[in-house]
């Protein structure tokens, strides 16, 4: 596994956060479906399709393609395209497998 956004943004909404009381454990730690993708640990690597993962340090709500845009643009986002290369997943076909499940 690689480093998932909640250890590479240090949010404090990943396993044993400094944030989780304030708020909560964020979706991307427990959304099982998308276990390994990207080569992370449930949705650590692919954040970005998860509603209510964080971006500049504000939950996000709404659908993905509501938030891809901001999401394209972030640090971590652009750390898994290159490390993935051409294996590189960013969300359409898993979106559909998230949401059918």
């Amino acid at each position: 596994m690689k480093v998932n956004c909640w250890e590479y943004k240090k949010c404090g909404r990943g396993y044993g956060g400094d944030k989780i009381d304030e708020l909560g454990l964020c979706p991307a730690v427990f959304e099982e479906k998308l276990d390994g993708v990207n080569h992370g640990k449930n949705a650590g690597r692919i954040c970005w399709l998860v509603t209510g993962s964080l971006c500049k340090n504000e939950v996000q709500g709404g659908e993905f393609t509501d938030k891809l845009g901001n999401c394209t643009k972030c640090d971590f986002f652009k750390t898994v395209f290159r490390e993935e290369g051409y294996d590189f997943n960013y969300g359409m076909r898993l979106l559909k497998k998230l949401k059918n499940s």
